[in-house]
């Protein structure tokens, strides 16, 4: 593997990252500096650095699809949008404070005005952002902190989260009704006391990927396994549940009737250790955007690696009941210095995994 460029322009540790999808050389990264630094990869110097927080720690951020001078972060409990005008210049357009405690993850909806925010304290806000008001909150889904979400680009009400409870959850977010479609807990070892199976990052691919590869999600979770699950099998075989009925008590008690990893059905795949998976915590995950586009999933850990994984190939091998080998499965392995905190890709042959791990500078990989 050539070493990476680096992108500097933060003062502290870079958080999070996202490519652009109207102009595929851009990037937005954000970091503990509270500063959104925006980059174009033809280019050799920072666009525009943005200090959007206060020095305020940025956990998140996402352009407006179709308009992606628009772009939103969260930091705190807020939900902050800024308008860019490149190169040189922005303007903060609103704020939204309708979280409770810290923000994990927002996400945009890809066809509606539609903002998700996961928090710490399991709830998870849908905001309008056209009409500037909260829509609904998700709650009693979650026992403990909701640490990603991610809208279904195939049903226009639906959305996917997951958090420290080990849980995978379906929304209806117009109603507010919730099911569970995983349950990584359930069939644990004892090995997993020290890293529990928590759901740290899902990924789902955008409607055009979805056709082609299947209506699926990945899940970097906390024993180090990357999951694939089928969602629309899934959600066919489990029942809607109001959300009300799920009560932080009710953890030992839901077990009994939630689908474990193991026992879901035969077209999930897990991605282990014995496969060359990670050694600890997978902290992030996203589907390639270069070359075919979803046929590999990309994961970062805290055991300071990168695995890219050909999910496409291991799935089709399990179609066929043949058993993939780690060597066909797992496509290439970049070690790094620090943990990973964030990864995104870009359309191009070059310069197309974009990683922010634990130091300022951002790194740009070429995966062929």
């Amino acid at each position: 593997m050539a070493e990476p460029r680096c992108l500097r322009g933060h003062t502290g540790t870079a958080s999070c990252c996202v490519a652009s999808f109207a102009r595929p050389s851009v990037l937005a990264t954000g970091a503990e500096d509270g500063c959104v630094c925006l980059y174009d990869l033809r280019c050799k110097d920072i666009l525009l650095s943005m200090n959007v927080a206060d020095r305020s720690p940025v956990s998140s951020l996402c352009f407006k699809p179709g308009n992606e001078d628009s772009i939103y972060i969260s930091a705190g409990n807020e939900v902050k949008c800024f308008q860019m005008r490149m190169p040189s210049s922005y303007e903060k357009l609103n704020i939204f404070s309708y979280n409770k405690d810290e923000i994990n993850q927002i996400v945009h909806h890809p066809k509606s005005s539609f903002l998700a925010a996961a928090d710490d304290t399991g709830d998870v806000k849908i905001i309008d952002v056209q009409q500037r008001c909260l829509y609904k909150t998700l709650r009693a889904g979650h026992y403990n902190i909701c640490s990603s979400v991610q809208f279904l680009p195939w049903r226009s009400w639906e959305a996917i989260t997951g958090g420290f409870d080990s849980r995978l959850l379906m929304w209806d977010f117009s109603t507010g009704r919730s099911k569970i479609l995983m349950d990584f807990e359930i069939g644990s070892g004892p090995g997993q006391l020290c890293n529990p199976a928590f759901v740290h990052a899902l990924a789902v691919p955008d409607l055009d990927m979805s056709n082609e590869i299947g209506k699926v999600c990945a899940v970097a979770r906390g024993d180090g396994i990357i999951s694939m699950i089928d969602i629309e099998s899934g959600n066919a075989s489990t029942k809607s549940t109001p959300s009300s009925r799920l009560k932080r008590s009710s953890k030992s008690t839901s077990n009994a009737s939630s689908p474990s990893a193991d026992s879901q059905n035969a077209r999930n795949q897990q991605f282990a250790f014995s496969m060359g998976g990670h050694l600890s915590a997978a902290s992030c995950v996203t589907f390639s955007l270069f070359g075919t586009k979803g046929k590999l999933v990309i994961s970062g850990g805290d055991d300071r690696s990168i695995k890219v994984w050909d999910w496409c190939k291991a799935h089709d091998c399990n179609e066929s009941s043949n058993s993939s080998s780690a060597v066909d499965t797992l496509r290439t392995e970049i070690r790094l210095c620090r943990k990973v905190n964030s990864i995104c890709t870009t359309p191009s042959d070059t310069e197309n995994l974009v990683v922010c791990d634990t130091s300022k500078v951002v790194k740009v990989y070429t995966v062929c």
